[in-house]
Protein backbone atom coordinates (compact mmCIF):
# COMPACT_ATOMS: atom_id res chain seq x y z
CA UNK A 1 0.00 0.00 0.00
CA UNK A 2 1.29 3.84 -0.67
CA UNK A 3 2.40 5.59 1.81
CA UNK A 4 -0.29 8.16 1.03
CA UNK A 5 -2.93 5.42 1.25
CA UNK A 6 -1.20 4.19 4.47
CA UNK A 7 -1.70 7.76 6.24
CA UNK A 8 -4.59 8.48 4.79
CA UNK A 9 -6.50 4.91 6.46
CA UNK A 10 -4.38 6.07 9.78
CA UNK A 11 -6.35 9.54 9.73
CA UNK A 12 -9.86 8.16 8.93
CA UNK A 13 -9.26 5.19 11.99
CA UNK A 14 -8.01 8.14 14.39
CA UNK A 15 -11.09 10.74 13.44
CA UNK A 16 -13.14 7.57 13.71
CA UNK A 17 -12.03 7.01 17.36
CA UNK A 18 -12.46 10.69 17.86
CA UNK A 19 -16.03 10.66 16.70
CA UNK A 20 -17.12 7.44 18.58
CA UNK A 21 -15.56 9.52 21.98
CA UNK A 22 -17.37 11.94 21.26
CA UNK A 23 -20.56 10.03 20.73
CA UNK A 24 -19.85 8.15 24.38
CA UNK A 25 -19.61 11.63 26.17
CA UNK A 26 -22.47 13.69 27.80
CA UNK A 27 -24.12 16.30 26.06
CA UNK A 28 -24.83 20.27 27.42
CA UNK A 29 -21.90 20.42 29.89
CA UNK A 30 -22.30 24.01 30.20
CA UNK A 31 -25.87 23.59 31.98
CA UNK A 32 -24.48 21.61 34.92
CA UNK A 33 -22.91 21.90 38.23
CA UNK A 34 -19.60 20.01 39.33
CA UNK A 35 -18.97 20.10 43.74
CA UNK A 36 -15.36 19.43 44.41
CA UNK A 37 -13.49 19.13 47.84
CA UNK A 38 -10.11 19.63 48.39
CA UNK A 39 -9.38 22.22 45.75
CA UNK A 40 -6.57 24.08 47.92
CA UNK A 41 -3.84 22.50 45.90
CA UNK A 42 -3.15 19.34 43.69
CA UNK A 43 -5.45 17.49 42.25
CA UNK A 44 -8.69 19.20 43.21
CA UNK A 45 -7.06 22.07 42.30
CA UNK A 46 -6.17 20.88 38.61
CA UNK A 47 -9.80 19.46 38.98
CA UNK A 48 -11.38 22.58 39.54
CA UNK A 49 -9.11 24.62 36.86
CA UNK A 50 -9.72 21.45 34.38
CA UNK A 51 -14.12 21.39 34.51
CA UNK A 52 -14.06 25.34 34.74
CA UNK A 53 -12.06 25.36 31.31
CA UNK A 54 -14.23 22.45 29.92
CA UNK A 55 -17.93 24.73 30.75
CA UNK A 56 -19.10 22.84 33.88
CA UNK A 57 -20.63 25.16 36.51
CA UNK A 58 -17.71 24.02 39.09
CA UNK A 59 -18.11 25.17 42.76
CA UNK A 60 -14.91 24.79 44.80
CA UNK A 61 -14.36 23.83 48.17
CA UNK A 62 -11.21 25.06 49.80
CA UNK A 63 -10.10 24.39 53.31
CA UNK A 64 -7.80 27.93 53.39
CA UNK A 65 -8.30 31.43 52.48
CA UNK A 66 -4.89 31.88 50.72
CA UNK A 67 -5.96 28.31 48.46
CA UNK A 68 -9.62 29.79 47.65
CA UNK A 69 -8.05 33.05 46.66
CA UNK A 70 -5.17 31.63 44.49
CA UNK A 71 -7.55 29.20 42.71
CA UNK A 72 -9.99 32.12 42.56
CA UNK A 73 -7.56 34.47 41.00
CA UNK A 74 -6.94 31.22 37.99
CA UNK A 75 -10.28 30.45 36.84
CA UNK A 76 -13.32 32.44 34.86
CA UNK A 77 -15.99 33.80 36.94
CA UNK A 78 -18.48 30.93 36.23
CA UNK A 79 -16.90 29.13 39.13
CA UNK A 80 -17.40 29.14 42.49
CA UNK A 81 -15.61 29.21 45.37
CA UNK A 82 -16.09 28.18 49.23
CA UNK A 83 -14.48 27.94 52.50
CA UNK A 84 -15.39 23.99 53.70
CA UNK A 85 -13.86 22.04 56.55
CA UNK A 86 -15.57 18.39 55.47
CA UNK A 87 -15.02 17.17 59.57
CA UNK A 88 -17.06 20.17 60.86
CA UNK A 89 -21.07 19.53 60.45
CA UNK A 90 -22.20 22.88 60.75
CA UNK A 91 -20.33 23.98 57.61
CA UNK A 92 -21.15 20.78 55.38
CA UNK A 93 -24.73 21.63 55.93
CA UNK A 94 -24.65 25.13 55.23
CA UNK A 95 -22.53 24.22 52.09
CA UNK A 96 -24.68 21.80 50.76
CA UNK A 97 -27.83 24.35 51.72
CA UNK A 98 -25.92 27.05 49.66
CA UNK A 99 -25.08 24.31 47.04
CA UNK A 100 -29.14 23.39 46.44
CA UNK A 101 -30.37 27.13 46.07
CA UNK A 102 -27.02 27.64 43.53
CA UNK A 103 -28.24 24.45 41.83
CA UNK A 104 -31.71 24.89 41.76
CA UNK A 105 -34.18 22.23 40.00
CA UNK A 106 -31.34 20.88 37.98
CA UNK A 107 -29.89 18.96 40.74
CA UNK A 108 -25.90 18.44 41.43
CA UNK A 109 -24.41 16.43 38.52
CA UNK A 110 -20.56 15.74 39.68
CA UNK A 111 -19.79 15.48 43.41
CA UNK A 112 -15.84 14.82 43.87
CA UNK A 113 -14.91 13.81 47.25
CA UNK A 114 -11.53 14.62 46.90
CA UNK A 115 -10.27 16.31 50.32
CA UNK A 116 -7.65 14.68 52.33
CA UNK A 117 -4.64 14.48 55.00
CA UNK A 118 -1.95 11.65 55.46
CA UNK A 119 -1.57 11.80 59.16
CA UNK A 120 1.40 9.94 60.74
CA UNK A 121 3.02 7.30 58.96
CA UNK A 122 4.77 5.46 61.44
CA UNK A 123 5.22 1.76 62.72
CA UNK A 124 1.71 0.70 64.74
CA UNK A 125 3.44 0.46 67.63
CA UNK A 126 4.46 4.45 67.87
CA UNK A 127 1.36 5.51 67.80
CA UNK A 128 -1.15 6.38 69.50
CA UNK A 129 -5.13 6.46 68.62
CA UNK A 130 -5.10 10.45 67.94
CA UNK A 131 -2.70 9.62 65.66
CA UNK A 132 -5.56 7.97 63.52
CA UNK A 133 -8.17 10.20 64.93
CA UNK A 134 -7.11 12.88 61.64
CA UNK A 135 -7.09 11.07 58.82
CA UNK A 136 -10.03 9.22 59.51
CA UNK A 137 -12.06 12.39 60.33
CA UNK A 138 -11.07 13.77 57.36
CA UNK A 139 -10.59 11.31 54.65
CA UNK A 140 -13.56 8.60 55.68
CA UNK A 141 -16.22 10.97 58.29
CA UNK A 142 -15.66 14.23 55.77
CA UNK A 143 -16.17 12.35 52.90
CA UNK A 144 -19.55 10.66 54.15
CA UNK A 145 -20.87 13.94 55.78
CA UNK A 146 -20.41 15.68 52.38
CA UNK A 147 -21.67 12.55 50.45
CA UNK A 148 -25.04 12.30 52.47
CA UNK A 149 -25.73 16.04 52.45
CA UNK A 150 -25.09 16.47 48.48
CA UNK A 151 -26.87 13.24 47.44
CA UNK A 152 -30.52 14.42 47.22
CA UNK A 153 -28.91 16.86 44.85
CA UNK A 154 -26.95 14.79 42.98
CA UNK A 155 -30.38 11.90 42.77
CA UNK A 156 -32.37 14.97 41.65
CA UNK A 157 -29.55 15.31 38.77
CA UNK A 158 -29.02 11.03 38.11
CA UNK A 159 -25.43 12.64 38.16
CA UNK A 160 -22.38 10.84 39.83
CA UNK A 161 -20.26 10.70 42.77
CA UNK A 162 -16.56 9.98 42.19
CA UNK A 163 -14.82 9.43 45.23
CA UNK A 164 -10.80 9.65 45.77
CA UNK A 165 -9.56 6.60 47.51
CA UNK A 166 -6.27 5.65 46.96
CA UNK A 167 -3.78 2.24 46.55
CA UNK A 168 -3.45 2.31 50.02
CA UNK A 169 -7.33 1.31 49.89
CA UNK A 170 -6.21 -1.89 48.14
CA UNK A 171 -3.02 -2.89 49.69
CA UNK A 172 -1.48 -1.53 53.31
CA UNK A 173 1.68 -0.38 52.76
CA UNK A 174 2.52 1.38 56.30
CA UNK A 175 0.78 1.94 59.59
CA UNK A 176 -0.90 5.20 61.12
CA UNK A 177 -4.30 5.96 59.70
CA UNK A 178 -3.92 7.12 56.31
CA UNK A 179 -4.56 3.10 55.20
CA UNK A 180 -7.38 2.19 57.44
CA UNK A 181 -9.61 5.49 56.05
CA UNK A 182 -8.96 4.79 52.84
CA UNK A 183 -9.68 0.88 53.12
CA UNK A 184 -12.78 2.08 54.82
CA UNK A 185 -13.48 4.45 51.56
CA UNK A 186 -13.47 2.02 49.37
CA UNK A 187 -16.29 -0.34 51.71
CA UNK A 188 -18.50 3.25 51.63
CA UNK A 189 -17.88 3.85 48.03
CA UNK A 190 -19.25 0.08 46.98
CA UNK A 191 -21.96 0.40 49.68
CA UNK A 192 -23.22 3.89 47.88
CA UNK A 193 -22.59 2.52 44.57
CA UNK A 194 -24.98 -0.25 44.65
CA UNK A 195 -27.57 1.66 46.42
CA UNK A 196 -27.60 4.54 44.18
CA UNK A 197 -27.63 2.50 41.24
CA UNK A 198 -31.76 2.38 40.79
CA UNK A 199 -31.61 6.34 41.09
CA UNK A 200 -29.37 6.51 37.68
CA UNK A 201 -26.45 7.77 40.16
CA UNK A 202 -23.16 6.42 38.59
CA UNK A 203 -20.61 5.92 41.54
CA UNK A 204 -16.85 5.75 41.12
CA UNK A 205 -13.60 5.78 42.85
CA UNK A 206 -9.96 6.69 41.64
CA UNK A 207 -7.28 4.99 43.33
CA UNK A 208 -4.21 6.88 43.14
CA UNK A 209 -0.50 5.60 42.94
CA UNK A 210 1.95 7.82 44.52
CA UNK A 211 2.12 11.22 43.37
CA UNK A 212 4.03 14.53 44.27
CA UNK A 213 1.28 16.54 46.07
CA UNK A 214 1.60 18.73 49.15
CA UNK A 215 0.02 15.61 50.40
CA UNK A 216 2.64 13.63 50.40
CA UNK A 217 5.33 16.01 50.57
CA UNK A 218 8.57 14.27 51.63
CA UNK A 219 9.83 16.66 54.15
CA UNK A 220 6.40 16.85 56.11
CA UNK A 221 6.01 13.58 56.59
CA UNK A 222 9.57 12.72 57.72
CA UNK A 223 9.10 15.81 60.30
CA UNK A 224 6.10 14.21 61.76
CA UNK A 225 7.82 10.38 62.06
CA UNK A 226 10.81 12.22 63.58
CA UNK A 227 8.92 14.18 66.20
CA UNK A 228 7.07 10.78 67.20
CA UNK A 229 10.57 8.78 67.16
CA UNK A 230 11.75 11.36 69.97
CA UNK A 231 8.61 10.94 71.64
CA UNK A 232 9.11 7.16 71.96
CA UNK A 233 9.76 5.15 75.21
CA UNK A 234 13.73 4.16 75.76
CA UNK A 235 12.24 0.47 75.26
CA UNK A 236 10.81 0.96 71.88
CA UNK A 237 13.79 3.27 70.58
CA UNK A 238 16.10 -0.09 71.62
CA UNK A 239 14.28 -2.89 70.22
CA UNK A 240 14.07 -0.78 66.70
CA UNK A 241 17.87 0.93 67.39
CA UNK A 242 19.28 4.09 67.20
CA UNK A 243 20.00 4.14 63.52
CA UNK A 244 16.37 3.36 62.72
CA UNK A 245 15.03 6.60 62.14
CA UNK A 246 17.93 7.49 60.33
CA UNK A 247 17.66 4.80 57.69
CA UNK A 248 14.31 5.32 57.33
CA UNK A 249 14.44 9.00 56.61
CA UNK A 250 16.86 7.71 53.93
CA UNK A 251 14.68 4.90 52.19
CA UNK A 252 11.75 8.15 52.14
CA UNK A 253 14.72 10.23 49.98
CA UNK A 254 15.49 7.38 47.59
CA UNK A 255 11.50 6.35 47.05
CA UNK A 256 11.06 10.55 45.91
CA UNK A 257 12.06 9.13 42.39
CA UNK A 258 8.91 6.84 42.29
CA UNK A 259 6.34 9.00 42.35
CA UNK A 260 4.35 10.04 39.79
CA UNK A 261 4.63 13.84 38.58
CA UNK A 262 1.92 14.37 35.88
CA UNK A 263 -1.08 15.07 38.43
CA UNK A 264 -3.36 15.80 34.83
CA UNK A 265 -3.69 11.48 35.17
CA UNK A 266 -6.06 11.68 37.51
CA UNK A 267 -7.83 14.29 36.17
CA UNK A 268 -8.45 12.32 33.53
CA UNK A 269 -9.89 9.64 35.69
CA UNK A 270 -12.09 12.26 37.15
CA UNK A 271 -12.95 13.63 33.75
CA UNK A 272 -14.10 10.05 32.93
CA UNK A 273 -16.17 9.39 35.61
CA UNK A 274 -17.69 12.81 35.31
CA UNK A 275 -18.48 12.97 31.35
CA UNK A 276 -18.75 8.86 30.18
CA UNK A 277 -21.89 7.88 29.16
CA UNK A 278 -20.16 4.47 30.60
CA UNK A 279 -18.03 5.51 33.48
CA UNK A 280 -15.76 2.69 35.30
CA UNK A 281 -16.38 1.09 38.67
CA UNK A 282 -13.01 2.01 39.31
CA UNK A 283 -10.13 3.83 38.32
CA UNK A 284 -6.39 3.11 39.00
CA UNK A 285 -4.39 6.06 38.01
CA UNK A 286 -0.48 5.84 38.09
CA UNK A 287 1.83 3.59 36.57
CA UNK A 288 2.80 2.37 39.71
CA UNK A 289 -0.60 1.86 40.33
CA UNK A 290 -1.77 -0.05 37.46
CA UNK A 291 1.49 -2.10 37.17
CA UNK A 292 2.32 -2.96 40.63
CA UNK A 293 0.32 -1.78 43.46
CA UNK A 294 -3.11 -2.77 41.98
CA UNK A 295 -1.91 -6.29 40.82
CA UNK A 296 -0.22 -7.14 43.87
CA UNK A 297 -3.01 -6.35 45.72
CA UNK A 298 -5.09 -9.27 44.45
CA UNK A 299 -1.49 -12.02 45.00
CA UNK A 300 -1.64 -14.11 48.00
CA UNK A 301 -0.97 -12.16 51.64
CA UNK A 302 2.30 -13.84 51.51
CA UNK A 303 3.77 -12.82 48.81
CA UNK A 304 2.27 -9.45 49.35
CA UNK A 305 3.93 -9.73 53.02
CA UNK A 306 7.56 -10.81 51.07
CA UNK A 307 7.65 -7.59 48.69
CA UNK A 308 6.18 -5.17 51.34
CA UNK A 309 8.83 -6.47 53.82
CA UNK A 310 11.39 -6.24 51.61
CA UNK A 311 11.50 -2.20 51.56
CA UNK A 312 11.41 -2.09 55.36
CA UNK A 313 14.44 -0.89 57.64
CA UNK A 314 15.56 -4.28 59.26
CA UNK A 315 14.76 -3.67 63.51
CA UNK A 316 18.06 -3.62 65.77
CA UNK A 317 16.70 -5.58 68.07
CA UNK A 318 13.33 -7.24 68.08
CA UNK A 319 13.56 -9.49 70.79
CA UNK A 320 14.42 -6.70 73.58
CA UNK A 321 10.65 -6.66 74.90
Amino acid sequence: MPRYEQYIEQTSHKVKAIDLDIMLKIADITDKYVFITGCDTGFGNLAARTFDKKGFHVIAACLTESGLTALKAETSERLHTMLLDVTDPENVKRTAQWVKNQVGEKGLWGLINNAGVLGALAPTDWLTVEDYREPVEVNLFGLIDVTLNMLPLVKKARGRVINVSSIAGRLAFGGGGYTPSKYAVEGFNDSLRRDMKAFGVHVSCIEPGLFKTELSDPVKTAEKKLAIWKQLSPDIKQQYGESYIEKCLDKMKGNISCVNLDLSLVVECMDHALTSLFPKTRYAAGKDAKIFWIPLSHMPAVLQDFLLLKWKVELANPKAV
